[in-house]
């Protein structure tokens, strides 16, 4: 039995693709299939894989079955993320999205699944991504302060719903977390965040995140040990969709 991850799968069986990002990057060419044959190759259906988030281009749950039928093929135990792609799942509807899918997918978001003796925390997250005003040499100059506390926003209600996911692992026993979010912890400005705070509190012993694509923002955010924390990048480009092995 083993514990993997990836993120940012960003299918479209379905739906009109417009990233730019996938149109042109030799990465994402038959990305689709390259992630089933890994997972054929390294899951068992004992395994349990987290999907991190940006499932989906469609916007409607109806415009996502056939990306989400992809998933439910894929080997093992699937748990799903919310990604700021993900526009089928709204967060007060998730208890509703699991009864439909009950024994094909489970979706996280401010509750939790378990892994052994671990359990399986997370919410979508958030983080403040500019617009920053750079000078010639890429140095940051300033930034957007409205969007800035908008950000704060974002944050504070995601930090709560994450915290609800860990009172909840807690009420139920659990005393081992694993931490899941679609956005990086921490932006290029911060060494720490409400959510790398909250893990810390809680003693998480692993925070995974997504989202970021490119191989000049791969360090934006928390990478390796940092006061206990493996933190870890899993956007699927980043692992050229090999699926990264967190647990035995």
């Amino acid at each position: 039995m083993a514990l993997y991850a990836i993120g940012d799968l960003h299918l479209h069986f379905q739906s009109e693709l417009k990233a730019r990002r996938q149109l042109r990057e030799r990465v994402w060419k038959n990305h689709e299939e390259k992630l089933r044959l890994a997972c054929e190759k390294l899951l068992k259906p004992e395994d349990t894989l987290v999907l991190v988030g940006d499932h989906s281009w469609g916007r409607k749950l109806p415009e996502c079955e056939e990306d989400l039928r992809y998933i439910q093929a894929l080997p093992g135990r699937k748990i799903l993320i919310r990604g700021n792609h993900d526009m089928f799942w709204d967060a007060g509807k998730t208890q509703e999205l699991n009864r439909l899918f009950e024994g094909k997918l489970f979706l996280l978001q401010g509750n939790f699944s378990s892994y052994g003796d671990y359990a399986l925390v997370g919410t979508k997250g958030a983080c403040f991504e500019g617009p920053f005003y750079l000078d010639r040499r890429g140095r940051i100059l300033g930034w957007d302060e409205e969007a800035e506390r908008q950000a704060k926003k974002l944050v504070e209600r995601e930090t709560e719903r994450l915290r609800a996911s860990f009172e909840a692992a807690r009420a139920a026993g659990f005393r081992r977390y694993l931490v899941f979010l679609h956005y990086p912890p921490t932006n290029i400005l911060e060494e720490e965040s409400p959510f790398t705070r909250l893990a810390e509190e809680y003693g998480a012993e692993q925070l995974i995140y997504a989202h970021i694509h490119g191989e000049s923002r791969y360090g934006d955010s928390i990478l390796g040990e940092k006061n206990g924390i493996r933190y870890s990048l899993v956007s699927g480009d980043y692992l050229k969709w090999q699926p990264l092995k967190l647990l035995d």
